[in-house]
This record gives C-alpha cells, structure tokens and sequence, in this order.
C-alpha cells in the first residue's frame, strides 16, 4: 500500500509588506492655511527634503512660491515670505537631490530658475535666482534633476523640447543648453530615468511612450499602443521594467507594464476604475512597492513589483474621505526608522488649505532598527560631476545606511573639511540633526578643553552668530526666529532619542559578546 502526500500551497505569497499601513498626522502636524494654487496641471505641485518643504500657491500677478521648514507645522503666516521671481505662473518645482539648500523652478514665463534658500530658511522675499535658464520658446511645465551626477537639470516645455542644462559655470544667466532632444511631437507629460541615468523614459500627447539616451539623444525604443494611453512612466530601478498610468480606449484607467528592450507590446494592463483624475505612480526601488495615487482621489493603492508572473502584488489601499491635488515625496533619508516609516507623502487639499503627511509604516513589535526594510538607499552625495557625466561616464548612486548614527562620524569630518565655507558646510549636511550634532561635540570638545569656552564658538545660536545678528524688527521675523528655536529643539531632542537607542544596542551588544565568553571559558 502506497502512501501519497499532499502538498500545501500557500494561498498567499509571502510578503513582509503585505501589512503596511497608512498613518495621517494629526492636525497638530499638518500645514495649514497654505493658499494652494488652483492651477489644473497634472503636477505634483509640491516638492520635500529632509529640511524644507516647498508648494506652489495661488497668487496675482506671476507665479511664487512657499518654502517652509519641515517642522513648521500648524497655522501658517499668511504673509510668510515667498519666492516671487517669475513673471508666470510657476508649474513645477524641484529640490535638488545634493542640496537641501538649492531648488529649481519652471513657469510659464519660459524660464527656469534655480534658488539658494538661506540656512535659517526665508526671512523676507526672494525675487533673484542664483541661476536663470533661458532657452524655451514656450511655457515650461517639467524639470527633473540628474539622480546621480551634480548640477545637472532636464526641462522641457510647450516647445515639445527637452533641454538638458549644465549648472556648473559661473555664469548667472544661461542661455545655451548642452543638449537640446527633439523626437517629441507634442507636449511632454512626464520624465523618468533608470538607476545611473544612462537611459530616460518619456511619456507624450501624442500617446507614444519613448526611451532614449539622455546624453546623446539618440532614440533607443518607441511604443505605440492602442489599447493603452500613457499619461505617466516610471523606470522601475533595476528591474529593467517601465510602468506607465493613463487610460484605456475604454477611457477607464490603467496602469501598464513594459519590458524596457520590447516596448512592442505590454507584459500586462490591469483596468483600474472610471474615475477621471490622472493616475500619479510612485515607485519605491528598496522596496519594489509601487503607489497609485489619483488625482482628486482620496485613495493610494500600492503593490509590490515582481520581476516574474504575474509581475503586479496588490496589497491594500489606503483610504480617506479628502481628496487630493498634489502628492510631495520624502527622500529616503528624511523617514522616520524608529517607527519602520517606508514611505511618506505630502498631500495636498486645496479646498481645506491643507498639506497633510501621510506615513507608510510596516507594522513591527519591536523599537530596534530593522535592517530588512532598510536597504542601504541613494544618499545626499552626488556619484558624478556635471563634467564628469556630459564626459560620457555613468555610475549608479553612492548609498548610505538610515540606520541612526550611522553616518555621524563621516558628517563631522565633512564639517571639519568645509569649516572655511559656510556654504560648503551647509550643503554637506543634508540629513537632519547632523549639524545640530557636530555644533554639540564641537562645544563638548571646546568645554572639555577649556573651562572658560571660546566665547565666539558659544554665541551661536540657530546658525546666526548672535553678537552680529540683529534683534527681530518685526513680529513676523519674531515669529520665524521662534520656529527656528523650536526646530532645533525638536532636532536636538531626536537626536538625544537615536543616540539612547544606539547605547542600549551596545550595551546588549557588550552583554552579549560577554556571555559568549564565558560559556566559551567553561
């Protein structure tokens, strides 16, 4: 007699972010009184970094902007200083990657402009650019930066062009570009780039969905499908897949799967609903979690992307009564570890005057850094040159761990290095606390060498040196100065959490390592 065994397939495939859920901050955390603009282009209309968020708003007569510092939550001033430089309204903007300090802008006046906000953040208004890039005949409506190679921006506009700058010249008015691509034959709607930049994937009017060579122009791939209107694309990292959101001859929306060397025909194409808005994709490569966020949505679907069939996970959906216009993104480095935070939008109400954070969290019992959703990610540190990449060199992005206090002694040299440029110093902070924590084991070190200090290292205070700084003159500056304070106190006392959390590792480490031994001696 012949015994045969059943084998058990599990219904579900494993996935330990099946669970992760969304988190609204509370009305205490959220932006409010933000005066959002009502422009209706399919942009983001917001854009974020570890220190600053940025949002376009309503305004006569040209186009401004807001940028706020990242711990300025509540109410916001309604005459809090802007940046006010274009002569049309301003239809994209984007922080540099390297930066936290610099971010450019596009308008309908033809122009893009690149900014330097000041460390302490806006004190009155910026009406002149650091850089003025001249060259589109028509409006302007997307800029993306170069993930990899420093001062490096793409452009394109209602010319049907798309232009590729080089920020590295001492001029402050550029009026050549070093690339201008021309195979579009209508409006461009969205730009993605693959992990190095050594390939870029467009999406156009005209429903073609094109992959070229950014550095040379050189078209590598074009689709044209009739089943499938493109509106957005996204290279999804190294997984060698393009997705692109937009609708079906059905006119219901869709998101589409494509093999970047066939674009002849999709991989898949899953109908979504009826809904009208624009479908914005979001891709998160340490993760391979894709968002599907819908313009005028309350909702954010997300799946996980597979490199095998059936290629979409869907996991769940994160619900809410309030609709969204725009979606800003936190880098990598900005999240919050300490509560397994992956993802985090910045979501725009316009009707309530409202920017709410929404956090992505994976649900984990214990408080200790989690290394399997933490994958070393891209960091503040460009892997190229502009010269170096125009040159014709490609290279992936130089990584870095979240985990807390990984990157505090690097940052204290990087200070050391820059302490004669105070500018140099700034850009190379570009995680929060890190300036906060080198000032601390600057006045440590200063205290423990001389009793009496070094009284002009001491009378710094919020990054102003307080025996120059004049006393506030108005009530609004008061105001900024008071959120200033607040922010680095905010900062300090994280940064008092993270270096606690990193003793109690050590401890358990030393603990460890002890018991080890001793079962060793016996």
């Amino acid at each position: 007699m012949t015994v045969s065994k059943m084998t058990w397939r599990p219904q579900y495939r494993s996935s330990k972010f099946r669970h992760v859920f969304g988190k609204a901050a509370t009305k205490e955390n959220c932006y409010d009184s933000v005066p959002i603009t009502r422009n209706v282009q399919d942009n983001s209309f917001c854009a974020v970094n570890p220190r600053f968020l940025a949002v376009i708003t309503e305004c006569a007569g040209g186009g401004a902007f807001l940028v706020l510092s990242i711990h300025h939550t509540g109410k916001v001033d309604p005459h809090h200083p802007r940046i006010s430089g274009h002569k049309g309204n301003v239809l994209d903007i984007k922080w540099n990657p390297f930066n936290d300090f610099c971010i450019a802008s596009a308008s309908e006046d033809t122009l893009v402009k690149v900014w330097e906000i000041p460390f302490p953040g806006l004190l009155k208004n910026l009406t002149v650019p650091m850089k003025e890039l001249q060259g589109h005949s028509r409006r302007v409506s997307l800029i993306e930066w170069h993930p990899t190679a420093n001062n490096i921006l793409f452009s394109t506009g209602y010319d049907y062009q798309i232009m590729i700058w080089n920020l590295d010249c001492p001029e402050q008015l550029i009026k050549n570009p070093v690339k201008t691509i021309s195979h579009h034959t209508d409006v461009v709607l969205s730009m993605s780039f693959n992990t190095d930049c050594s390939l870029l994937a467009t999406t156009c009017k005209d429903r073609k969905i094109r992959l070229m060579e950014p550095r040379s122009g050189n078209l590598l791939r074009e689709a044209n499908c009739k089943t499938h209107k493109a509106n957005k694309v996204l290279v999804l990292g190294n997984l060698k897949m393009l997705v692109t959101s937009g609708t079906s001859r059905w006119n219901e929306r869709q998101v589409a799967l494509w093999d970047q060397d066939d674009l002849s025909v999709p991989l898949m194409e899953e109908n979504l609903d009826g809904s009208s808005g624009a479908l914005f994709p979001f891709f998160d490569p340490d993760t391979n979690m894709l968002y599907l966020a819908g313009k005028g949505d309350g909702n954010i679907r997300y799946y996980e992307i597979s490199s095998e069939k059936p290629y979409f996970h869907y996991l769940t959906e994160y619900r809410s009564i309030v609709p969204q216009k725009g979606l800003g993104v936190m880098p990598k480095r900005g999240l919050d570890v300490t509560s397994c935070e992956v993802f985090r939008f910045y979501k725009l109400v316009p009707f309530k005057g409202l920017i709410e954070p929404l956090s992505m969290i994976v649900p984990r019992r214990s408080e200790s850094y989690q290394e399997d959703i933490y994958p070393m990610t891209p960091g503040y540190k460009p892997a190229l040159t502009a010269h170096e990449w125009l040159s014709g060199l490609d290279k992936g992005p130089v990584l870095m761990s979240l985990k807390p206090g990984s990157q505090v002694e690097e940052s204290s040299l990087e200070m050391n290095k820059g302490h004669g440029n105070p500018l140099e110093t700034r850009r190379s902070f570009s995680r929060p606390g890190m300036l906060q924590l080198a000032f601390i084991q600057d006045q440590l070190g200063t205290k423990d060498g001389n009793e009496d200090g070094d009284t002009g290292r001491l009378s710094v205070s919020n990054g102003e040196d307080l025996a120059f700084s004049s006393p506030p003159k108005t009530e609004n500056e008061l105001l900024l100065r008071f959120h200033k304070q607040q922010e680095e106190i905010r900062r300090l006392r994280e940064l008092l959490s993270q270096r606690d959390v990193r003793i109690m590792h050590l401890e358990l480490e030393i603990k460890n390592v002890k018991n080890s031994q001793s079962q060793a001696s016996l």
